[in-house]
């Protein structure tokens, strides 16, 4: 479309349809688009209306949950494509569809139900073991929450669990299965074995040239020809233009001075903390320190482990209780406080190590203070560049073209294939890492202007520049690789009929030994192994023909390969027996009660769905989680 509006004819030919568009609209409007859904509707499930802004702050409490947990943040692309934003929205659904199921059949929860469900979480509880309303608030702020959403919450969580509660009550899985799944899985195996090789296969002829011709021209599709493209490919990222932007000490300086405390290291104490109920109970432990009396002894005298009393290597600001922060930050080392009374306890503390903090000058963090600002204006200029890469392209120019004008470098595979391996058969080098750019090349076509792709904080441009058609390969230009086939071939047939043989002869009572040795190979030896298990040195696929193999039978398998076939015995046959009291089987019971669980569940909440019924407004969820944007 861009390129047809480049001319006078073009720009004409689009003024007419848009307008044509813009008068059907007026005409027949744009009801339909929404048509069951308010402006603001991502879904309904039943009569229960899910607004877009209620998604998309679940979806973001989420992504951002998930990002504490990995330790960086995540990008809402990033979430997309783990999937969490498809499970945010059946999770949704699931817990509506509950909702409007309780509603209708009239359940619900007491206040004096939830207050005292509330009050029993141990998260909410102070060292006394009775619930405390201000480390209640503390707790869910953290997670995002106000006491009255919390509250809310709280009570769809009770009716739910109300209601599925009776659908998963009483599900155990049956003592059979149990027994039958635990044996399984424990039961181990020995067996003799002998590895049958190309040795093994004696002197394998050159076939005469008719059967060469004969053998390839029946098998030409395994050697034909795969389809090549030529593809030219720009990256821009900040990192690339960072490095081609200098910066002068005199604005690293300023920023320096702007974010001097980011760069400082703060003071680190391990603090090491008694609570007391009271006041006086803390005095009178001081003193018995004082005493001579140890810090720990006494904690071991209230049944406190050192988990219990080590609030470990921190920093002020992270001990939440104000005055417990000050008094442990004044203290001498590996000397006890006098009682410090906190918001929820009063405590004694010990300090038992120091990390001083650090100051560092402006030559230690030049290089890091730099590259930060060259990366910030790097970033500035991305849009920028663009814009003028997008520019060119409308122009007719692809995006080697375009590069080239802007002084940009792209790079121009000349021939790639579908696995990203050249015309040598060796992979491409050069292709950019982390991102597929193999795919969509293949999905798209020459002079098609695709959209660019997300890379390292930056945009990756890609075009097709030439397709070169699969094609049938002659015989010359692959004999190496078809006599190498041919030959595995006729080894892989020599050792079967071999392995066959000498089956034959063990299953009417010849020696293993003397059959090994007839053989010209020696007698390997795999004792009591698992199923599941890697053994060491056992070759895959004979752990499992030995697992379908009865005892004191003998079977065949292939190796590792076509140039190795294996014949064995099945010389033991150990099934331990089932201690249903083991927490292994204690494990196992709960796992398959769990799973049970959920798929009663899953199937009940999606029988749920199908009755209260399910819309959803595919543009509006497109909005909510940033695909809209991204596309």
């Amino acid at each position: 479309m861009r390129k047809a509006s480049s001319n006078w004819l073009g720009k004409a030919v689009m003024s007419v349809l848009f307008g044509v568009l813009i008068i059907s609209f007026g005409v027949w409007g744009i009801a339909d688009i929404f048509k069951g859904f308010g402006q603001s509707s991502l879904a309904k499930v039943g009569s229960t209306e899910i607004t877009t802004e209620q998604f998309r702050n679940l979806f973001t409490d989420r992504v951002q949950q998930i990002g504490r947990r990995f330790g960086r943040p995540l990008t809402m692309e990033q979430a997309r494509n783990f999937g969490l934003d498809r499970q945010v929205l059946q999770d949704v659904i699931s817990d509506a569809a509950l909702d409007e199921t309780a509603r209708r059949m009239g359940l619900g929860q007491s206040d004096a139900d939830i207050v005292r469900a509330i009050q029993n979480e141990p998260a909410f509880k102070g060292l006394d073991g009775k619930f405390e309303h201000e480390r209640f608030l503390q707790t869910i702020r953290q997670s995002g929450y106000t006491e009255q959403r919390y509250i809310a919450e709280q009570r769809k969580n009770a009716t739910r669990r109300q209601l599925t509660g009776t659908i998963v009550a009483g599900l155990e899985p049956p003592k059979t299965q149990i027994e039958a799944l635990v044996r399984f899985q424990n039961e181990q195996r020995s067996a003799n074995y002998v590895r049958l090789t190309a040795a093994q296969a004696g002197t394998i002829d050159a076939p005469s040239p008719e059967t060469f011709a004969t053998y390839f021209e029946d098998r030409k599709q395994l050697f034909r020809a795969p389809e090549y493209r030529k593809i030219a490919v720009l990256t821009l990222t900040p990192d690339d233009l960072a490095k081609w932007i200098t910066v002068s000490d005199d604005d690293a300086k300023k920023v320096f001075e702007q974010r001097r405390e980011r760069y400082a290291t703060a003071e680190r104490r391990q603090v090491l903390q008694i609570p007391f109920p009271n006041v006086d109970e803390a005095k009178a432990a001081r003193e018995r320190i004082t005493a001579g009396m140890s810090f720990e002894d006494l904690a071991k005298e209230r049944k406190l482990t050192t988990a219990d009393i080590d609030l470990g290597t921190v920093a002020k600001t992270s001990i939440g209780d104000t005055a417990i922060a000050n008094a442990a930050f004044a203290l001498a080392p590996d000397t006890v406080s006098e009682p410090v009374k906190g918001t929820l306890t009063t405590a004694l503390l010990k300090v038992t190590k120091i990390e001083p903090g650090t100051n560092p000058t402006y030559e230690s963090v030049a290089p890091t203070i730099k590259r930060e600002i060259a990366l910030e204006r790097a970033r500035a200029q991305l849009q920028d560049l663009h814009n003028k890469i997008e520019d060119e392209r409308g122009g007719g120019a692809n995006i080697a073209e375009a590069a080239q004008k802007l002084g940009l470098k792209a790079i121009t595979i000349e021939a790639v294939d579908r696995s990203g391996r050249g015309t040598d058969g060796k992979p491409v080098t050069g292709l950019p890492q982390g991102v597929d750019i193999i795919a969509p090349a293949f999905a798209s076509s020459i002079g098609v202007e695709n959209e660019p792709l997300q890379y390292n904080g930056g945009e990756l441009w890609f075009d097709v520049l030439g397709v070169t058609p699969s094609r049938d390969r002659t015989l010359d230009e692959v004999k190496d690789q078809v006599e190498a086939r041919w030959r595995d071939e006729q080894i892989s047939t020599r050792l079967r009929a071999k392995a066959t043989e000498m089956v034959g002869k063990l299953e009417k009572g010849a020696a293993f030994d003397a059959e090994a040795s007839a053989a010209g190979v020696k007698v390997e030896t795999a004792k009591l192994f698992k199923r599941d298990a890697e053994a060491k040195d056992v070759p895959e696929r004979l752990v499992t023909a030995v697992f379908r193999t009865p005892k004191d039978s003998v079977g065949q398998t292939e190796g590792t390969g076509p140039s190795e076939w294996i014949v064995f015995k099945v010389t033991d046959v150990v099934v331990p027996p089932v201690d249903m009291a083991s927490e292994d089987v204690k494990k196992l019971t709960e796992n398959l009660r769990r799973a049970e669980m959920e798929e009663q569940l899953g199937a009940y909440i999606s029988k749920l769905e199908t009755e209260v019924g399910v819309t959803i407004n595919q543009n509006a969820f497109a909005v909510a989680t940033g695909a809209a944007s991204a596309q």
